[in-house]
């Protein structure tokens, strides 16, 4: 059995530098341990089987809250490096490349197909060629909410309580409390308790 933990843990001492993704071999056992984790989540228990769920996603994550749901199918790189807080909740097609640390807080929610990638390559194609790769790590503060088939790059922070519209690309960190969406993705206001009041949905977002 690969070490995930230790696989990882090289990753992260990188810094943000250049690593071997393709060719290490430590690196492709842990991967390889952890796809063989998710194809079990996602095919070999029942959705009714919450118990032998929860017990499978402490195995392959790095820390799983109280109350978080993964529903499948789910895939990660290397599963050691993710992080979710208490009562988060992940729709289907959750893909997360953690070659560095993606760390959810707590009650956030992810709409289907989105993608958290914390890995890149060289736009020098030689180098690329080689197999090289660096990652930088992705935090996603408490009560964000990420709608339907967002991709979050490499680096990216996003503020407490903001939203992220359907189908935005997040490269800069947004900051707590608004509404952004666009590719790029970019602030388009701020979340006000008039908000609140009216208890409605906000058409840009969807679950």
């Amino acid at each position: 059995m690969a070490d995930r933990a230790s696989a990882a843990a090289l990753i992260r001492a990188t810094k943000g530098d250049l690593y071997d993704a393709n060719f290490d071999t430590s690196l492709i056992a842990a991967r390889n341990e952890a796809k063989d984790l998710c194809f079990d989540y996602n095919y070999g228990i029942r959705p009714s089987e919450t118990n032998k769920q929860q017990a499978l996603l402490k195995a392959l994550l790095g820390k799983v809250g109280a109350g978080v749901t993964v529903v499948a199918p789910f895939w990660c790189d290397y599963g050691s490096n993710i992080q979710l807080g208490e009562n988060t909740f992940l729709n289907h097609n959750t893909v997360m490349l953690d070659g560095a640390p993606i760390t959810l807080g707590k009650r956030v929610f992810v709409a289907p197909d989105c993608c958290f990638s914390t890995a890149a390559h060289p736009l020098d194609a030689n180098r690329r060629g080689q197999g090289l790769e660096y990652a930088l790590p992705i935090t996603i503060c408490d009560d964000v909410w990420i709608g339907a088939g967002v991709m979050i790059l490499p680096g990216v922070t996003i503020g407490r309580g903001s939203v992220i519209g359907a189908g935005s690309v997040v490269n800069k960190d947004i900051p707590a409390g608004v509404v952004a969406v666009g590719c790029p993705c970019r602030v388009i206001r701020t979340i006000t308790n008039k908000d609140a009041e009216m208890g409605q949905l906000w058409k840009g977002s969807s679950r």
